[in-house]
């Protein structure tokens, strides 16, 4: 037999209710803050990652799925959903447009990393971007709408931690103060710290290795280095989720894992799966697009992974409402009622209402643990003399209960 690839996962029928249900949400939460979808391919020119991730990134060094097409073109399997959106927004225009370009996506992306609870290989991502506002309103906004996602999915137990990592200028002093401390210290980092301690010193507190954690806990924080205008963009993106009633801790150990952020870096985390708590990130990277070809662009967004997020919600029970069931089994009796059976949940399907029928030439007995195990809401049974006299008895499979029902009226006394 052949396996399924390590650090990938089937969804199954059965399953699929809890992505319908967390995606539905995604999308009418995106709707209500004025984003639309944006879709872009899953695999880009390799270029694109290395200059808009960074090179330097636990993602360009260690992680990407990168292949030679026939023509000779390295291409990768995107591993986020940032950099391609920038590609088509510079690609197709949409820069001419009307601002702010805001877009949401729900997709795939690929890592290869050690596979772990809620991280896979091949996860999906829901994430949204703002484009060309550098406004403190637009990271307030993107915030909300995590957020506003987070709490309708059913998670209480959050925490948002914020902070600003700030421009290229004020970063050059941060970085030297940082390079500074960390030098006292470098020979008892990872051998990733020690490679990144020139080329990217700030990527050293993002390190997950516990001796490099103990070390950077005590560096100086990049919030005493910000200038006055970051400084200023910092206090007024506090002051305006404050406005709408959102908590927030500043933590200064943020800074996320990809070159492109600057200013506002945010995460929002839950409690409820302990040290892997990370649900939502995301932040303001305001030189990406012109990193990979276009004009100076601010921008603004966030990216949460779903197997994670669904994780938090089985943890909680907060998905078996959410369980999507047929609304009517129609069980017949005879082979004239397997014909009007046919006939009749084809009309009803055309009325809107979700309806099945027996195609496994089933006995009664069989029939009705089938509609049982289905979980369909209502079971119809319908032999030569509901036929003839055009009423049947509804089953409440909830109750027990029999409804008296014409069979021209099945759908009204569904809904």
């Amino acid at each position: 037999m052949i396996s399924i690839p390590k650090g990938t996962k089937d969804m199954l029928p059965q399953d699929a209710y809890k992505w319908h249900y967390v995606e539905s949400v995604a999308r009418s939460t995106a709707a209500k803050f004025g984003f639309k979808e944006i879709r872009t391919p899953m695999f880009e020119h390799t270029e694109l990652f290395l200059r808009g991730v960074g090179e330097t990134t636990d993602i360009v060094t260690k992680e990407m799925y990168t292949f030679e097409d026939k023509g000779g073109r390295s291409m990768t399997l995107r591993p986020e959903g940032t950099a391609g959106v920038a590609r088509c927004f510079i690609e197709n225009g949409l820069f001419q447009g009307v601002m702010p370009m805001k877009a949401y996506y729900i997709a795939s992306v690929f890592r290869y990393e050690k596979p772990q609870n809620g991280r896979l290989r091949e996860h999906h991502q829901f994430g949204v971007e703002c484009y060309g506002s550098d406004s403190p309103s637009a990271d307030a906004e993107v915030i909300a709408l995590a957020h506003s996602f987070l709490s309708e999915v059913g998670l209480d137990s959050l925490e948002l931690n914020i902070n600003s990592i700030g421009c290229p200028k004020c970063r050059a002093e941060y970085n030297a103060a940082l390079k500074a401390y960390i030098g006292e210290n470098l020979q008892n980092m990872c051998g990733q710290c020690r490679q990144r301690f020139d080329k990217n010193p700030l990527r050293i507190l993002d390190c997950k290795e516990e001796t490099c954690k103990a070390i950077t806990a005590k560096a100086p924080k990049i919030t005493d280095y910000l200038c006055e205008d970051c400084k200023t963009h910092f206090e007024k993106v506090q002051n305006l989720l404050s406005k709408q009633g959102i908590t927030y801790k500043v933590n200064p150990g943020i800074v996320r894992g990809l070159d492109y952020y600057t200013r506002t870096v945010f995460e929002f985390v839950s409690t409820d799966i302990g040290a892997q708590g990370t649900v939502c990130g995301g932040g303001r990277y305001n030189n990406l697009v012109e990193e990979v070809g276009g004009k100076p662009t601010p921008a603004v967004g966030f990216g949460l992974g779903l197997e994670r997020l669904l994780l938090v919600l089985e943890n909680l029970n907060k998905l078996n409402a959410c369980e999507e069931h047929t609304d009517l089994y129609v069980l017949p009796i005879g082979e004239n009622a397997k014909e009007y059976a046919l006939s009749l949940v084809s009309k009803l399907r055309s009325e809107g209402i979700s309806a099945e029928t027996d195609i496994m030439d089933r006995g009664i007995k069989a029939q009705m643990k089938y509609a049982d195990k289905s979980g369909a809401r209502y079971v119809v049974a319908l032999g030569d003399d509901e036929i003839a006299s055009g009423t049947i008895k509804l089953k409440n499979m909830s109750d027990g209960k029999e409804i008296p029902c014409e069979i021209d009226r099945i759908a009204e006394f569904v809904r």
